[in-house]
């Protein structure tokens, strides 16, 4: 695409990107417990461990493919990268909802660390196009729309899973399609040819970016920091359906719904307090207090038997989002202009790391005091994982020094 790209357009579809992704993220999370059991003839114990086992799969795959990813962003420009990423996660729903064993859920999967790579170069074009100043408000309102879009996908998929547990599959396929074509006529290039660099073979894995963003030494600790809260906030993906029929007996409907007031919460905090709170208290500061309300959350859901009391404890893990924005924000601000794909490619391998470590982390746990050889039955025992992870990710911001940032 010729000319000067256009900000608005390239803005507008780095949005309905993540809102489609985030549909086809939690439009199967409610019926995916009830997939598993009947491909499995198990029990729930048996599909949350198979569960954790089909998330480690994607998470491996993601942690190799995040770094070449950003890589090939940053020398080829994002648009190539961004829509090869969309049409393949067309068809990696397509092989989930017509999977006729679980190993072709496995396949599914590894399809998706491959190809499930679009948040990489979405939000590297994020930053091609915005000011250091104003990205931790452009990231705050493309996490809103993944709350939006985490609204409506758990929400469909509860309903589409009265009709069967493939059907949600079917519609993440029709909507990532979709999406490609969209992006197919209206998303420009965002990186113009004087900012890409040139292709390095050895950092186009975790190791070899890890080993080029920590040339800027102020990053590290913000990196340790993000594999911490990765994985406490793994808890939800991983568990919360299981850990919702385990506690209290929810339907697919039910879990939907919880799910969607969660993106609700979380779109409204986005789009109206993000920005406003880091203005007023900076970017640390809006951490700490994302970081606080998550930790709280966490420890009310392992306690409480109530399904009132999760709803409202649902309402003050919205304040959890400020995290994502505000730490990316303040990694985006410590390297320099042509390093931007790199570190969202690095921060997609660290995300994927803590979901490697989630299913022992989380799901085992789980499904070991949910079984028939627990000492005591606590479904909650996920939860307390990920407070003391949270917890560690809150001593790692505090004690993390001020650094001048990067040229934009």
């Amino acid at each position: 695409m010729n000319g000067r790209p256009s900000s608005s357009s390239a803005a507008r579809f780095v949005a309905a990107t993540i809102f489609i992704d985030a549909i086809g993220f939690g439009i199967i999370m409610p019926v995916l417990p009830t997939l598993i059991m009947k491909l499995d003839h198990g029990t729930l114990s048996d599909a949350t461990r198979i569960g954790g086992w089909l998330w480690q799969t994607y998470a491996v795959v993601q942690f190799v493919c995040g770094p070449l990813v950003g890589g090939l962003g940053d020398r080829f420009g994002r648009r190539k990268v961004l829509l090869g990423s969309l049409g393949g996660m067309a068809l990696d729903y397509l092989v989930l909802g017509f999977s006729p064993t679980i190993g072709w859920l496995f396949v599914g999967r590894f399809l998706a660390g491959i190809f499930g790579a679009s948040y990489a170069p979405a939000m590297a074009a994020l930053a091609d196009i915005s000011s250091a100043e104003d990205r931790a408000r452009a990231f705050g309102q493309i996490s809103a729309a993944f709350g939006i879009g985490f609204v409506v996908g758990p929400a469909l998929g509860g309903l589409l899973g009265g009709i069967g547990p493939r059907w949600p599959f079917y519609a993440a396929a029709a909507l990532a399609a979709v999406n490609f074509l969209y992006g197919l006529t209206v998303f420009p290039e965002t990186l113009p040819p004087e900012r890409r660099r040139r292709l390095e073979l050895k950092r186009l894995n975790p190791l070899g970016a890890l080993k080029a963003i920590g040339r800027s030494p102020a990053v590290l600790p913000l990196v340790a920091a993000y594999f911490f809260w990765q994985l406490a906030v793994m808890v939800y993906p991983v568990t919360w359906a299981y850990y919702a029929i385990a506690s209290f007996g929810w339907s697919s409907g039910v879990i939907g719904l919880s799910l969607a007031v969660s993106g609700l919460g979380m779109a409204v905090v986005q789009m109206l307090l993000v920005g406003r709170i880091v203005k007023r208290f900076g970017e640390r500061r809006a951490v700490m207090i994302g970081l606080t309300a998550a930790c709280f959350a966490f420890a009310g859901y392992a306690l409480t038997r109530s399904t009132a009391i999760v709803f409202c404890l649902l309402a003050i893990s919205a304040f959890q989002s400020l995290v994502q924005p505000s730490l990316m924000a303040m990694m985006s601000k410590r390297v320099a202009a042509d390093q931007q794909g790199e570190l969202q490619g690095l921060n997609a391998s660290v995300g994927a790391l803590g979901a490697i470590l989630a299913p022992f982390m989380l799901a085992q746990p789980l499904a070991w005091f949910t079984g028939p050889d627990a000492p005591f039955y606590f479904p909650g025992a996920a939860f307390v994982v990920s407070v003391v992870t949270g917890l560690s990710a809150m001593a790692i911001i505090a004690a993390t020094p001020r650094a001048e940032p990067q040229p934009a």
